[in-house]
Parts: structure tokens; C-alpha cells; sequence
């Protein structure tokens, strides 16, 4: 039973993983809690519902479809909006969020109903295995969430290390001030930004629907666990996040072993404060793995000095470590 609930988690980790990577980028250049960031989720749903009833799109396609449109509301939003606002400062920002939130929420409701909907009809026939000693189940929609993730994850990776704008928008996060006077433009660093963030909203609502089915409140319901993830895998920290939010999915399903299945955002919640008071600044924020990997740095492109001999000849000097020094 444990390990069953173990693997529920996995999976909503995986959808968990790709709403907060969206987030945590949109936080690292914006400065703010985006709160519409679970409504676009929602939209992201019913975009690829719309998709794969009216249009009759395959299930991969109509995702890539509502990944597009998701861009577009994330690039609308921040033109009308967010650009705006930010002149008034992050709190007027977030209280736009909220605005943007309900916009979308009504939105939905006016086009698409309050009735549920579902991506896909009729039952699966679940993959079984076995794994130390115990039966397992697993859907093939779950498999086929798991492996988007995956894909996801490393097209992230990717564009953050070896893309252009990907390197413009870590500059731009670490140092912003020190960005800008290297030529980096911020204008259009923060489009990238709202674009990938929209994008990678709509792919999560989607995927979530995938596992459950499509309400009006569906990204709304999900806000305070994606919360969770950004807080405990360090605010800013797109690896960080993911690994958080794995660990945030696995205990709220291992959670209704011994309460209600209602009570997950409380899980999140109690998981938010236990982060703010045991270690605020995340568990990939730390100043130890930042140091060694500049130390590195500094090994790779500057080669150890000479040292001048009796004979004349030069001897490397040998290697001290940072902490000698």
C-alpha cells in the first residue's frame, strides 16, 4: 500500500516539477508571487480539451497546441498588466495577480461551464509490477505523464545552459543590475520569461488533468502546493524546485495512508512553515555548492602559476586548497 501511494507521488511530484520550474523562473526576473500562475494552469486544461474534442487533435499535439496559447496569455498579461504595474512596485504586482486570477477563473466559467470535464473517456487497464515484495499499478496516461516530464525537464535544462536567452535570464536572476550594464536587454529577457512561464503552466494543467479530470478551480486548488515547492526548494531555484517538488507530491499522497485525502493542501501548508523555520533558504540554496563551483571555475580557465627555479626552469606550483589560502 505504502509503496503504491509512493508512486502516486512520484507522478504528481512530475506535474508538481513542471508548474513550479514556470513559477520559479517567472519569480527570479519578476521579484513576485505570481497568484494567477494556477488559473493559466486552468486554462492550459481546457485549452488541450478544447483541443482534442473540437479540433480532434492527438493528446500530444493538442498539449503542444495549449502550451502555445499558454505562451501567449503569459506574454498578453505581462503587456497589459504586469508592465504596467511594475512601476508601483512588486506589491501592486501581486495584488494585479490576484486580479489576472479572477479575470481567468471567470473566463473560464463563461466559456467552458462549471460542469467537470475529462481529457480522456473510459478506463485503463494499468500496468502491474512487482517491487520489493508488493504488487504494483500503474497507468499507462501516468507513464505517458512521466516521460513528458522527463522530456520537459531536459528541454529546460537545455535552453537555461545553452541557449542564448536561457544564459540572458540566469545573468539577469543572479545580477541584475550587473546584467543590464553587460548589454543584456531586460525587455526582452522578461518576455522569455512570461512566455516559458505561461507555456509551461498550460502543459502542467494539462498533465494534471490527465491524471484527474478539469474543474474551474483545478490550478487554484494546486497554488498552495506549487508554493510549497518554490519555498522549500530555495525561492529562485529551478533545480531546487524540482527536487522539492517531488518530495512535496510523494508526502501529500503518502499523507492519506493516515488522513483524509482533503486535507493535502494542509500537508503543503504545514511543509511551508517547517521550511521557513528549519531552513528558510531551500535545499539547493546554499552558499557551500556555490563556492565549489566557482572554485572549479577558476581551475578550468586559469592555469596554475610557474615558479621560477635555480635552473630557470618553471615548476607548477603545487596545488593549495581554497580553504588554505
Amino acid at each position: 500500500m505504502m509503496m503504491q501511494l509512493v508512486i502516486y507521488g512520484i507522478v504528481a511530484g512530475g506535474i508538481l516539477a513542471v508548474a513550479a520550474i514556470g513559477l520559479t523562473l517567472t519569480y527570479q526576473i519578476t521579484g513576485f508571487s505570481n497568484f494567477s500562475y494556477g488559473d493559466m494552469m486552468t486554462w492550459g486544461a481546457y485549452l488541450a480539451f478544447f483541443f482534442i474534442t473540437a479540433a480532434r487533435l492527438p493528446l500530444p499535439v493538442a498539449v503542444a497546441a495549449s502550451a502555445l496559447v499558454g505562451a501567449g496569455i503569459g506574454l498578453l498579461s505581462e503587456r497589459v498588466l504586469y508592465r504596467r504595474l511594475q512601476r508601483h512596485g512588486t506589491i501592486m504586482m501581486l495584488i494585479g495577480s490576484v486580479g489576472m486570477a479572477l479575470i481567468l477563473r471567470n473566463g473560464i466559467l463563461f466559456l467552458f461551464g462549471p460542469q467537470t470535464e475529462y481529457l480522456r473517456q473510459g478506463l485503463q487497464r494499468p500496468f502491474r509490477f512487482q517491487l520489493l515484495g508488493q504488487m504494483l499499478r500503474i497507468k499507462p496516461d501516468q507513464l505517458w505523464i512521466l516521460a513528458a516530464v522527463a522530456v520537459l525537464g531536459m528541454l529546460v535544462h537545455l535552453f537555461l545552459t545553452r541557449s542564448t536567452p536561457g544564459r540572458a535570464l540566469r545573468a539577469m536572476a543572479d545580477n541584475r543590475d550587473l546584467a543590464l550594464v553587460c548589454g543584456i536587454d531586460a525587455g526582452t529577457v522578461v518576455r522569455w520569461t512570461w512566455g516559458l512561464g505561461g507555456a509551461l503552466a498550460a502543459v502542467a494543467g494539462s498533465l494534471l488533468a490527465l491524471d484527474t479530470q478539469i474543474w474551474p478551480t483545478m490550478g487554484w486548488d494546486q497554488l498552495l502546493a506549487i508554493f510549497a515547492v518554490t519555498v522549500l526548494g530555495g525561492i529562485g531555484r529551478v533545480y531546487g524546485a524540482i527536487a522539492a517538488a517531488f518530495l512535496v507530491g510523494i508526502a501529500q499522497e503518502v499523507s492519506t495512508a493516515y488522513i483524509s485525502g482533503a486535507y493535502k493542501p494542509a500537508v503543503a501548508f504545514v511543509l511551508i512553515v517547517l521550511a521557513l523555520l528549519i531552513r528558510p533558504e531551500g535545499i539547493a540554496n546554499t552558499g557551500e555548492l556555490r563556492g565549489l563551483s566557482a572554485w572549479w571555475a577558476r581551475r578550468r580557465h586559469h592555469p596554475r602559476p610557474l615558479q621560477p627555479t635555480p635552473g630557470g626552469q618553471g615548476q607548477p606550483d603545487p596545488v593549495v586548497d581554497p580553504g588554505e589560502r
